[in-house]
């Protein structure tokens, strides 16, 4: 998973999982099970794996202590041979970003527009492929409720796993500033979303707030938990056809409630899931690995076991198996339900050693 699009902020010179999600797993407003401490992984199928290498592979990743695994994309191959091996099958679905050549042509007006007045169909920011829909349009929360349920009525998909389920980032990670030129420690206008005129219009109708009329939008606390809640309200949306479906809904979110705020106006806390998975990715905050610990901790004591947390952690930032196995040890103390691994290609014998290890002794 490190040499694709998710983590382009980490590789800029050129979404998880560890959920014991059981078929009756507690989805919003029913209580949750006990859980073990297990692992999941985010998982790219691809078509050219043959059945006997999936076979090999997904034994040995359950044999390890994983339950389940996230795929970006559906593939009947690969979510049958995870299942006959013991492993749930969830789908990882991009949410609020969608760069469909089909829905940029027929409906450019539903994308997120700056505070500079560029929007996400024409001029994206950071990378192209960060075409983010506006979520105050009246057609979109409709249209991703129609694509989460695509998925969700498929018979093999266990679970539905939002990804980029926010705006795009106003501020990026400060290891990653350097990458792209900019100096982030102020909100740039071309990174502030979203300012669409629908978005306004809402805003105004429920505040009387006229946003072009405040000397300093970036600083108004209103129009900043206003956005908030319209992220909110489609994650809460998707969370009831997912209840329909009886199948659990978690989503891959920023590292702590604060800072998923304050960089991508995403209020995690409040949202109507199963479980979330935060990608406590300390490298790219330049944080020790110490960091991991305080940043489950915060994640836990805010949601008030509202539903489980499982910590995100990126492999190609641990030297060796020993920090890793520290990063894992500090967020089994901090409260953590678990973890889930970020980086497939670095999945190896020494790291399923790594894992079963803490789980089994």
């Amino acid at each position: 998973m490190m040499n694709n699009r998710r983590n382009f902020l980490k590789l800029a010179a050129g979404t998880v999982a560890a959920l014991s999600l059981k078929p009756s797993f507690a989805i919003s407003g029913v209580s949750a099970p006990s859980f073990n401490f297990d692992y999941w992984f985010w998982v790219r199928p691809s078509e050219k794996d043959t059945a006997a290498t999936l076979k090999a592979r997904y034994t040995s990743w359950r044999e390890a202590g994983v339950v389940g695994l996230l795929f970006e994309n559906y593939s009947e191959k690969h979510f049958s041979i995870a299942k006959e091996q013991g492993l749930q099958t969830h789908r990882w679905m991009w949410t609020m970003n969608r760069g469909e050549k089909e829905l940029l042509s027929s409906h450019p007006e539903w994308y997120a527009v700056s505070r500079s007045g560029k929007s996400c169909a024409t001029s994206p920011a950071y990378v192209d492929y960060y075409r983010f829909l506006c979520p105050s349009h009246p057609d979109v929360p409709k249209y991703l409720e129609e694509k989460a349920r695509e998925q969700l009525e498929k018979k093999d998909v266990d679970g539905l796993h939002l990804d980029y389920i926010r705006y795009p980032d106003v501020v990026l990670p400060v290891n990653l500033w350097q990458n792209y030129k900019l100096d982030q420690s102020t909100e740039l206008p071309d990174y502030d979303f979203c300012y669409s005129q629908f978005s306004k219009e809402a805003f105004k109708k429920e505040t009387g707030i006229n946003i072009d009329h405040v000397e300093y939008p970036a600083q108004s606390l209103s129009w900043r938990n206003f956005r908030y809640r319209q992220i909110n309200k489609i994650v809460n949306r998707i969370a009831e056809a997912a209840k329909e479906y009886n199948k659990p809904l978690t989503a891959a979110v920023f590292p702590t409630p604060d800072l998923a705020k304050r960089i991508v106006r995403q209020d995690w806390t409040n949202w109507n899931l199963s479980a979330v998975f935060p990608m406590i990715y300390h490298g790219f905050y330049r944080e020790p690995i110490s960091w991991i610990g305080e940043a489950v901790a915060e994640g836990v004591q805010t949601l008030h076991q509202k539903f489980p947390l499982y910590a995100g952690l990126y492999l190609p930032d641990f030297q060796n198996t020993q920090e890793l196995e520290s990063a894992i040890q500090l967020a089994k103390v901090n409260g953590a339900s678990g973890i889930s691994l970020f980086g497939e290609s670095e999945i190896d014998q020494e790291v399923l050693d790594c894992i079963k290890r803490i789980k089994f002794g």
